[in-house]
């Protein structure tokens, strides 16, 4: 799925990477609270890890029908 897609303007991509920016801050956050100073950022680099392989397998409305990746 492309980050962004053609129908989105200025503003909805700006605030999107902001939302991005500020999820990750609080999924670090909470990683470390939980797993500490070592484990959570390991687990942090695991969770966005699997968050990206989502991203790129979910097809998207401006992919073609039936497309593999």
């Amino acid at each position: 799925m492309p980050y962004f897609t053609s129908d989105q303007d200025r503003g909805e991509r700006i605030a999107k990477v902001l939302a991005d920016v500020f999820c990750a801050a609080l999924l670090l956050t909470f990683s470390i609270v939980f797993f500490g100073w070592i484990g959570g950022p390991v687990a942090f680099l695991v969770v966005e890890a699997w968050l990206l392989v989502v991203d790129w397998l979910v097809p998207s409305k401006d992919d073609a029908a039936g497309v593999v990746r």
